[in-house]
């Protein structure tokens, strides 16, 4: 089972559920597979570039 990680630049991740994770970072709510986390991803993280080098 894996989570769906944020930080505070946007950023997502994958990280295994049943550890907390790392620093920076916090859950975004989306648990599953590692296929369904990176799904998941795909479909809301459409801007690649960190928060701090949008317009």
């Amino acid at each position: 089972m894996f989570a769906v990680v944020v930080n505070d630049e946007e950023q997502y991740s994958v990280w295994p559920a049943h550890r907390e994770p790392p620093a920076g970072w916090r859950p975004e709510g989306t648990r599953g597979t590692r296929e369904e986390c990176l799904t998941h991803i795909a479909t809301v993280w459409t801007d690649l570039r960190p928060l701090s080098a949008r317009p």
